[in-house]
């Protein structure tokens, strides 16, 4: 394995936040390429060669480039030593770990297609205002079982503490919180003020810059 400096190319507020709060966490330096979301950036040759779907985040490390952010996660945790963040194989929270790891995608595919629908149609009248209340109820269920698994003080998803899924996690819920009343999730709203409470999260906040895609901090649904 090599050791040199990783790129993280990004996009501020998307999921290449997991990535950079990630790398500041285990104390990783990186080069951070930024990329903006209407300015055809993302369609330049050079970044299409690295990321065929035209998306951020790719990461370029140990001589590989990489895609997919939870990838991306699970590699750095289980390449990089002298950390907490991950289980070791054979240890008992090791399939918790990676349930709530991809738990999070779950939750992320009822958030991109309500940014789809809030956020990017050119025109208003594109939207589909019964979708948006299906995608907005089916996220709201999905945040349910989070809230329960934060019941009776639980600080983080694994009971050791916390580790790279709720690096995962934190971004997904951050996200969700645009769409879904968090009154109702008041285990959810603590865990989501502990994570950005955290010097990692900062320092990745400060490193990323002004995020790109929300203009409110809640989004409610249109009225028919």
């Amino acid at each position: 394995m090599t050791t040199s400096k990783p790129t993280l190319h990004s996009i501020a507020g998307s999921r290449s936040f997991r990535v950079l709060w990630l790398l500041c966490e285990l104390g990783v330096d990186v080069d951070l390429v930024d990329y903006q979301i209407t300015d055809g950036s993302l369609q330049q040759d050079g970044f299409k060669a690295l990321s065929p779907a035209r998306r951020v985040p790719a990461l370029e490390i140990d001589g590989i480039t990489l895609v997919e952010s939870g990838a991306m996660v699970q590699y750095l945790c289980e390449t990089r030593a002298d950390h907490s963040l991950m289980p070791a194989v054979g240890n008992e929270e090791r399939a918790e770990w990676l349930q709530w790891l991809h738990y999070a995608e779950t939750l992320g595919t009822g958030i991109q297609n309500l940014n789809m629908q809030h956020l990017f149609l050119p025109d208003p009248a594109m939207r589909s205002i019964p979708v948006m209340g299906i995608e907005t109820k089916r996220l709201a269920i999905a945040l349910k079982a989070l809230e329960a698994r934060l019941a009776d003080g639980r600080a983080y998803l694994l009971a050791s503490g916390f580790s790279a899924a709720d690096v995962m996690m934190g971004f997904t819920v951050w996200a969700a919180a645009h769409y879904v009343d968090f009154a109702a999730f008041p285990n959810l709203t603590a865990y989501q003020d502990r994570l950005a409470a955290r010097a990692a999260y900062q320092q990745a906040q400060a490193l990323e810059g002004v995020q790109q895609f929300y203009t409110r901090d809640f989004y409610a649904l249109p009225e028919v």
